[in-house]
């Protein structure tokens, strides 16, 4: 079957994309909304795109009216972010921060999620999140007639839980499998990471 993409609607190639990209991890953005009013939301179009400087990637709709998602909003008010990966475990409160909200009310206070302050850094992370990226924003960039804003975060500081890191001298190694990240599919689809193999790459 070979389909002719100039023929969908954005909603068809979104449905397309999202059920054929697989799996993809998920960025569960926390930022502030002010007065230390946290928002929280999932976005499946992420990725790492650069070490030096080291950078993440996010791609961000907006609201169905038309206005920025909060998100984008106190990115660019702030400046500040962290990007969380998390595990299975965490699907349902995770698609619980995916409904769209007023701006100012709390996903981590709906949703009954802790939190931990981090020393040096502005914003607290998710107590529950196996990794958490701390970042400022880089760029944001305004893509397609819907628009999609694309937030490059520049990582600052990264925290890994400990139980998730392998014993090595010669560098940092971390079990995936430990992780057990949530990855997303299609729909209300998400997949769970059971198995890894390694295949060594040629010199």
């Amino acid at each position: 079957m070979h389909i002719d993409i100039s023929t969908l609607a954005p909603s068809q190639v979104y449905h397309l994309l999202t059920q054929t990209i697989i799996p993809r991890p998920i960025a569960w953005v926390l930022t502030d909304s002010g007065e230390s009013n946290y928002n929280l939301a999932p976005f499946s179009y992420f990725t790492a795109i650069s070490s030096q400087p080291p950078l993440l990637m996010f791609s961000a709709g907006n609201k169905p009216d038309g206005e920025l998602k909060d998100t984008v909003r106190n990115v660019l008010d702030t400046g500040k972010m962290v990007i969380h990966i998390a595990s299975v475990d965490l699907a349902e409160k995770v698609t619980q921060t995916s409904a769209t909200l007023a701006h100012g009310i709390s996903e981590t206070e709906l949703a009954q999620l802790e939190l931990i302050d981090v020393e040096g850094m502005d914003l607290p992370r998710l107590a529950a999140c196996p990794i958490a990226f701390h970042c400022s924003l880089y760029e944001v960039k305004e893509i397609g007639d819907a628009p999609q804003h694309l937030v490059f975060a520049e990582i600052d500081r990264v925290y890994i839980d400990p139980k998730v890191i392998l014993p090595r001298e010669e560098r940092l190694q971390i079990n995936a499998l430990d992780i057990n990240p949530l990855c997303r599919l299609g729909g209300s689809e998400y997949a769970i990471l059971d198995k890894t193999f390694s295949v060594v790459r040629p010199k």
